[in-house]
């Protein structure tokens, strides 16, 4: 019995490290009006991350470190927003704050 619990217990220490994400950041914020935008997207080079808006907040996972490009899809009648040079550090979020997306 003690056999099995080492073997579990020893199954799951490793499982928890295998599958543990790389060190990546966050980009997060707020969008006005709420229900103005539906999804979110980062591209830094060849990669693209995206996020669904849910009740005017985003936060995009898994961004590695680096600089990038994030463009808010606007809802008609508002315009898309494209903020440019957002700068991602590994294990933290940036905030972009409150984006304002006008009609």
């Amino acid at each position: 019995m003690k056999k099995i619990f080492v073997s579990i217990f020893t199954l799951a220490v490793i499982g928890t490290f295998a599958f543990k994400n790389a060190d990546t950041g966050s980009i997060s914020g707020k969008v006005t009006p709420a229900d103005a935008a539906s999804q979110v997207w980062a591209f830094q080079g060849s990669d693209t991350l995206r996020s669904p808006v849910t009740d005017g907040i985003f936060t995009i996972k898994g961004a590695k470190a680096g600089s990038y490009t994030v463009i808010i899809g606007a809802k008609s009648p508002f315009k898309d927003v494209t903020v440019t040079n957002v700068k991602v550090e590994d294990d933290r979020t940036t905030d972009l704050g409150e984006i304002k997306l006008a009609e």
